[in-house]
């Protein structure tokens, strides 16, 4: 994990005014901690709101102050202006995928949501759960390829599914564009895109059961 490091409390830019790509990346470490069970989903949503409402750099540095400040050649030592956003582990960089060939994969517990992912099920099943997971940025893409076979994309409330795919003698079940499940749709409600296409295949979405409400990384 790559987290930025906090300004010294006499640091003169403490004053500066903290920019959208200072507080993505506070709030991208923030997440990385939830992941590794450094802070509680009560925590991570309490410093992740405060991270959206920060004005300056110094409002920024408690957030992190109590979090192990280490950091990769790729990722800067401090949120700034012009500082590279910490590189994601190389298992969830963008582009990750989960293939089944004759075969059953499964992605799910806690785990860091790539703003791009690719499903493929041939004459397989693909399983993704999201019920737990920590997503990098608000919206996500998952490509999902179903081919005689089937892919479950599981969801907790509160995330709207939005399907952008095509279905040739298959079927794509379960996203509504308007709706979140049990829980009301806001402006920063999480977006996942589900794009791809089911041949001879189906792509299904499934929202937990009331009572069974999963946990949602930060939103």
């Amino acid at each position: 994990m790559s987290v930025p490091a906090a300004f010294p409390a006499n640091d003169p830019h403490n004053t500066m005014r903290a920019s959208d790509a200072d507080r993505d990346r506070v709030a991208e470490a923030l997440r990385e901690a939830y992941a590794e069970g450094r802070l509680d989903v009560e925590e991570h949503n309490e410093r992740l709101d405060r991270t959206y409402q920060a004005k300056t750099l110094g409002e920024l540095t408690p957030l992190l102050s109590d979090l192990p400040q280490r950091h990769t050649h790729t990722a800067s030592p401090v949120p700034g202006p012009g500082n590279p956003i910490p590189a994601m582990p190389a298992d969830y960089a963008p582009g990750s995928s989960v293939t089944a060939v004759f075969a059953e994969q499964k992605r799910g517990g806690r785990w860091l949501v790539p703003s791009q992912t690719t499903a493929a099920a041939i004459f397989g099943q693909v399983t993704i759960d999201l019920r737990e997971a920590v997503l990098t940025q608000r919206e996500v893409v998952i490509v999902a390829n179903a081919v005689f076979g089937s892919i479950e994309i599981k969801v907790p409330h509160g995330v709207v599914v939005r399907d952008e795919g095509t279905a040739v003698f298959g079927s794509r079940s379960g996203s509504d564009r308007n709706a979140a499940g049990d829980v009301p749709i806001t402006p920063d409600s999480p977006v996942v895109v589900l794009r791809g296409i089911a041949l001879f295949g189906e792509v299904s979405v499934r929202y937990p059961k009331p009572k069974k409400l999963g946990k949602f990384l930060g939103r």
